[in-house]
């Protein structure tokens, strides 16, 4: 079972921590000399874009200043890419005490500060909190990434640290894994923001995260392929199938070529970096039930083994075919409650799954 830091933030049982409060929407405390947001002291990592505002940041998932290529009509994208799914604000400093400032957080979440790839702090906070405040962290000089709440945008206006604390540039230069995916990769049910699959997954591997998980939003759309042909990377990995089988956006017909545009596109920019193709997880009745175009999950695991197949055949030796059940399947059923998204058990077993299958059976080596 997780451990809970309060009813808005559960942890894996492995994350033995500290657990601090805001005692409202503002905490009354003796104020602290700030950072802004966008100082440059500050690293913003898993952004694609930062909007600023009057006083505040707000990270994206996407470049902001082109939701018309990335998120045209009413496709709904561009809400998720406001949600930081994975981002972190990270600084080097001896503080014992931060705090992040924000615009007003519009529902009841939870930040993680981690150290070293281990959550030390957890804040749960209530709808319009103002400040997330973390106490008790380790004395002495350290690299701290907080970690934003993937449910919700988040303006941040600064980060607060003691009287006499030193802040100091700590660049992330771990190696770049760029994830691609569903709500199902967003996360926004995990226990915690670390605690996201693709947290687990990056937290363990020492790996520097950037998670393109859109919730409803994964559609093997090519602006975002061309996303991450054109950023850095040394793994990639997309898991693609459950929002097309939803909304039912491609047909038998269309769906494997989409596949296959999305893998060569990505091989445009990064012909030889590591790349996981995932089918889709365990998904209850959808396992056999066509949906209105007449696709089943099982038949779309199919096409996505026959795209990564199809690449292989042409001597790509750095494409790896991960079958969704691997990572999750109906003996999880119990961490599937709506029948569609892990809770937060889930989501961890998941990411544990995934380094299991990814870096042990099939053996990926990244940074080789």
């Amino acid at each position: 079972m997780p451990l809970y830091c309060s009813s808005h933030c559960a942890l894996g049982t492995s994350d033995k921590l500290p657990v601090s409060y805001t005692s409202g929407p503002n905490s009354e405390r003796t104020p602290m000399p700030t950072i802004a947001a966008n100082d440059p002291r500050l690293t913003w990592s898993g952004v694609i874009s930062l909007k600023e505002g009057s006083g505040w940041v707000k990270p994206w998932r996407i470049p902001h200043g082109d939701l018309d290529l990335y998120s045209p009509g009413e496709s709904g994208l561009a809400g998720r890419a406001e949600m930081p799914s994975g981002v972190r604000v990270r600084l080097a400093t001896d503080a014992e005490e931060l705090v992040v400032g924000c615009e007003p957080l519009v529902e009841d979440g939870c930040f993680d500060l981690c150290i070293g790839g281990q959550i030390v702090a957890a804040t749960s906070y209530a709808a319009g909190a103002t400040e997330v405040r973390f106490e008790g962290l380790p004395a002495g000089e350290k690299s701290v990434e907080v970690w934003l709440s993937p449910a919700m945008p988040v303006a941040v206006r600064h980060i607060a640290l003691p009287e006499g604390a030193r802040c100091e540039k700590s660049e992330d230069n771990r190696l770049k894994w760029v994830t691609y995916g569903s709500s199902i990769t967003h996360c926004r049910t995990a226990g915690s923001p670390a605690t996201t699959w693709p947290g687990v997954v990056a937290r363990a591997q020492d790996f520097n995260l950037t998670s393109l998980g859109f919730g409803g939003q994964c559609h093997a759309d090519p602006f975002i392929a061309r996303l991450i042909r054109d950023l850095p990377a040394d793994f990639i990995s997309v898991k693609i199938g459950i929002n097309i089988y939803g909304a039912a956006s491609l047909g038998p017909r269309a769906f494997r070529p989409a596949v296959l545009g999305t893998i060569a596109t990505i091989r445009d920019g990064h012909p030889h970096t590591p790349l996981v193709v995932c089918s889709p997880i365990w998904g209850h009745d959808r396992e056999t039930t066509p949906n209105v175009v007449g696709l089943t999950l099982e038949q779309m695991r199919v096409e996505v083994a026959e795209a990564v197949e199809s690449f292989k055949r042409r001597g790509d030796e750095n494409v790896y075919y991960i079958d969704g059940l691997k990572l999750f399947d109906e003996s999880l059923a119990e961490y599937l409650p709506d029948n569609l998204h892990p809770d937060a058990t889930g989501y961890v077993l998941m990411g544990e799954n995934f380094l299991k299958e990814v870096f042990g059976v099939q053996g990926v080596e990244v940074g080789t």
